[in-house]
């Protein structure tokens, strides 16, 4: 394979993706208001997911990805970018909501392992978006994910994903959405 298939591949990998970072960023802007687990606790004692997970910044993080994703959907059939993976409302719909769920599955597992809320915990924090969605689509739309996702095009994701997760923490934290830059 040459270079430029890998360029390539690199510039699919971030397209295939765009509606999966979304909604974590966004989830951090429109957040606030009622927590998803209702301030309950599990047997152990410990929140379900904590305040830092809301019904508003779950809901409006999946909005901004569909979002994102259908304009993507225009995008590429308005200016016949073919090259490109070609999205469908359903896959950005997964890619979305599969994001924010592998974000609660992530929440939920640090409560039970005692790590407090905004706490690091090293590639959980960077690949729960990317596990949360790829599971959801395999579980819903698998022809999707196999026509879509080449070796070169997962090896991207899994590179670009934890320097791109990084520097929209660092921003976050800069312009005060976050409490910690990570």
């Amino acid at each position: 394979m040459d270079i430029g298939y890998w360029i390539f591949s690199g510039l699919a990998a971030f397209w295939i993706m765009v509606p999966a970072y979304v909604p974590n960023s966004a989830a951090a802007l429109l957040g606030g208001g009622t927590p998803i687990d209702f301030g309950r606790a599990c047997s152990d004692g410990k929140r379900v997911f904590g305040d830092g997970k809301t019904y508003r910044g779950f809901f409006g993080g999946v909005l901004c990805g569909v979002l994102a994703g259908l304009v993507q959907i225009w995008i590429w059939s308005s200016f016949g970018l073919t090259a490109l993976p070609h999205h469908t409302l359903l896959s950005v719909m997964l890619l979305a909501a599969g994001a924010l769920l592998g974000d609660l599955g992530k929440s939920f597992l640090k409560r039970r392992l005692g790590k407090e809320q905004g706490e690091s915990w090293f590639l959980a924090d960077q690949y729960d978006l990317v596990i949360g969605s790829f599971l959801l689509i395999l579980l819903v739309y698998p022809q999707w994910l196999f026509e879509n996702i080449t070796l070169p095009i997962a090896v991207w994701i899994v590179v670009m994903t934890p320097l791109l997760h990084r520097v929209v923490n660092i921003i976050g934290y800069y312009i005060g959405v976050k409490e910690v830059p990570w």
